[in-house]
């Protein structure tokens, strides 16, 4: 008799998709870390996003609570935010005595012009110091819709020559990697972007950036700020209807399809969903409650 496969409900694979989930906060929404706490899977990694250098020490706070809840702190560490080596050194330092970092996101940033002498993520890497202090994890920025700040200086290709010199660094120094994306709306660009990375050879797992339900108005206001692209049009699109910038848009879609490419096509490495709560925490938790 021939046996098939059971099926796996939409709802189900969105579940086990979902529980993979990791968040992002700012320094200044560390108060919302015990609801946090108590709406997440045990262990969940809560990124630390750094916008204004002048948050670092909000910033090293925020990792410790985080850490002291049982959570995953991964604290963002921008290059065009660090003047030099003695203050790379010094926060990765105040990471690990504080809250025993193992995972950094480690980014360009999006500062026009370096604060020091660092302006790329892999100038970071090369020191050496991630190592130093404990951290066994890194994660590098992804942009599936590309980065206008980079490709207008230097191209789409150099964004893939990046990817593949930090996933050399990750690879030839025995770290974890993994690469988080910039936030989108649609799951086919992400599809499209992650088969070009395999083909290109890399194999690191992407975290996919998440809007979390918000008004029309603010997702507007988050892609026009954060330079994401053509997924971002049908936003755009909507909020042409002035009766429409208040109604509040849901990522279901774009969650199930990314779900599905996770269940479904595993060679492309779409390994978890990364929630920004661009509406709040509260609404982001509940919609997130039934799904879950």
């Amino acid at each position: 008799m021939l046996m098939t496969a059971p099926h796996v409900s939409q709802a189900a694979t969105t579940a086990a998709f979902l529980n993979r989930m990791s968040i992002e906060i700012t320094p200044k929404q560390a108060d919302r870390l015990p609801l946090i706490k108590a709406k997440v899977p045990d262990g969940c990694q809560v990124y630390v996003a750094l916008i204004d250098p002048a948050d670092l020490p909000g910033q090293i706070e925020a990792v410790a609570a985080i850490r002291g809840l049982g959570l995953e702190p991964v604290p963002h560490v921008p290059a065009r935010f660090v003047r030099d080596r003695d203050d790379l050194a010094g926060r990765l330092e105040a990471f690990a005595k504080r809250a025993q970092v193992r995972r950094a996101l480690v980014l360009g940033g999006g500062a026009p012009q370096p604060g020091g002498r660092y302006d790329a993520a892999i100038q970071l890497l090369e020191t050496g110091l991630f190592q130093a202090n404990g951290v066994t994890a890194v994660g590098v920025a992804g942009h599936p819709e590309g980065n206008p700040d980079i490709t207008r200086a230097h191209g789409e290709a150099a964004l893939l020559a990046a990817l593949k010199a930090k996933q050399a660094y990750i690879t030839d120094h025995g770290l974890d990697g993994w690469i988080a994306t910039q936030f989108l709306f649609e799951a086919d660009p992400v599809a499209g972007w992650a088969a070009g990375l395999r083909r290109a050879g890399i194999t690191l797992p992407v975290s996919v950036g998440i809007p979390g339900p918000a008004t029309i108005k603010t997702l507007v206001k988050y892609a026009a700020m954060c330079g994401v692209g053509n997924s971002a049009r049908f936003i755009r699109k909507q909020a042409m209807n002035v009766t429409r910038l208040l109604s509040v848009n849901t990522p279901d879609e774009f969650v199930a399809g990314l779900a599905k490419l996770h269940a479904t096509r595993p060679e492309l490495g779409v390994d978890r969903p990364h929630m920004y709560p661009f509406g709040g925490f509260d609404r982001l938790f509940d919609w997130l409650a039934p799904k879950m």
